[in-house]
């Protein structure tokens, strides 16, 4: 689905991917991160036959294949994961461990396994439940225990490390959001990296947007349906939910605008509710980065940093991930993936 301008209202084109052509979307939390600049959406869990395969959606050639990987210890029915902007590499977060896959610039799978390679160890309890957003190729956990409301523990990509102190992004008049659990999903931009995360709690009173450029946070109105359930996705200029019965409705967002933002409303899109499956939920879990379940373990040491730690090889091109990935059961088959494409391959506006 593409969301764009026609005579200043917002017009909706919905691109639906038929059964014939798309994979079963049977998996225990399946999850689709959106390539950007490769014109390709990544799905993990898709097929329970095969959880731990990624399959690869060729937007341009409207076409999918399968791109096998080797585990190692990464469990893939665990996990909460990213797509990194510049590297096209995956980070996840897997029983207390970080793991990385580098998918470099694939939009068609290859005919060799690509391994989950061990980053190292979190510094995080075994009862955290991973709240992750991307912002300048650094990892952010939200509602980390110990970290004061308004503050974000940040994980350096290109070096492969935590850094020691939490950062505090606080809105204008010195209020914090809040410490607790959530969603997040990044803002695109039309070049570079990302520069800013929005983060709805799970009763979503507020909708937060954290600039980590000038470490501050704008609070927005909360969604129109409160649900712990839903998922997020961010464009340039909007911020989507899907509630966990197949209905969608956006926020427009204008970055650097503040007082335009102030004013925003979430929006219901019919069109797209209307293809939502009768009587559909979902059943994913609420966790902010994927669908995945939330870790089971974890350690209090930190990761592998700097030349003792592994870290993938920076990739040539880059590619984008749909905030806080999207997610679906059997229920709402295809759905996530709709709204996944919606966020549009090359890019929503409004």
């Amino acid at each position: 689905m593409r969301v764009h301008k026609t005579r200043g209202q917002a017009a909706v084109q919905l691109i639906l991917l038929p059964p014939a052509v798309r994979k079963p979307f049977d998996g225990a939390n399946t999850t689709c991160y959106l390539a950007q600049f490769f014109n390709a959406v990544y799905v993990m869990n898709g097929d329970a036959s095969n959880p731990s395969a990624v399959y690869i959606y060729d937007a341009g050639a409207k076409s999918w294949s399968t791109q096998s990987v080797t585990t190692g210890t990464f469990d893939p029915s665990s996990f909460n994961a990213i797509l990194d902007h510049d590297t096209n590499v995956f980070y996840a977060l897997s029983k207390g461990e970080v793991f990385f896959l580098d998918l470099g610039s694939l939009k068609v799978a290859n005919t060799t396994a690509l391994p989950w390679v061990d980053v190292g160890k979190s510094p995080y309890p075994a009862t955290y439940e991973p709240v992750m957003a991307l912002a300048q190729n650094h990892i952010h956990f939200l509602d980390v225990p110990g970290t004061p409301a308004g503050d974000a523990d940040i994980f350096v990509i290109h070096f492969s490390f935590f850094q020691p102190d939490p950062q505090s992004y606080p809105l204008p008049d010195g209020s914090a959001f809040p410490a607790t659990h959530g969603q997040a999903s990044s803002f695109f931009q039309e070049s570079a990296v990302q520069q800013e995360f929005a983060f709805i709690p799970d009763d979503g009173s507020n909708t937060y947007v954290i600039n980590v450029e000038t470490n501050t946070t704008q609070s927005l109105a909360g969604p129109s349906t409160k649900d712990a359930k839903a998922m997020y996705a961010a464009s340039i200029t909007a911020l989507v939910q899907l509630d966990s019965t197949g209905a969608v409705s956006f926020l427009p967002y204008t970055q650097g605008d503040a007082s335009t933002n102030a004013q925003a409303k979430w929006t219901s899109v019919a069109n797209v509710a209307a293809v939502a499956p009768p009587g559909s939920s979902s059943s994913s879990s609420n966790s902010s980065a994927s669908g995945s379940n939330s870790p089971s373990k974890s350690s209090a040491s930190g990761v592998k940093t700097g030349a003792s730690g592994s870290s993938p090889t920076q990739s040539a091109g880059a590619s984008q991930q749909i905030g806080g990935a999207l997610s679906t059961s059997s229920g709402l088959t295809g759905f996530a993936m709709i709204v996944a494409g919606m966020l549009s391959v090359l890019g929503m506006t409004l």
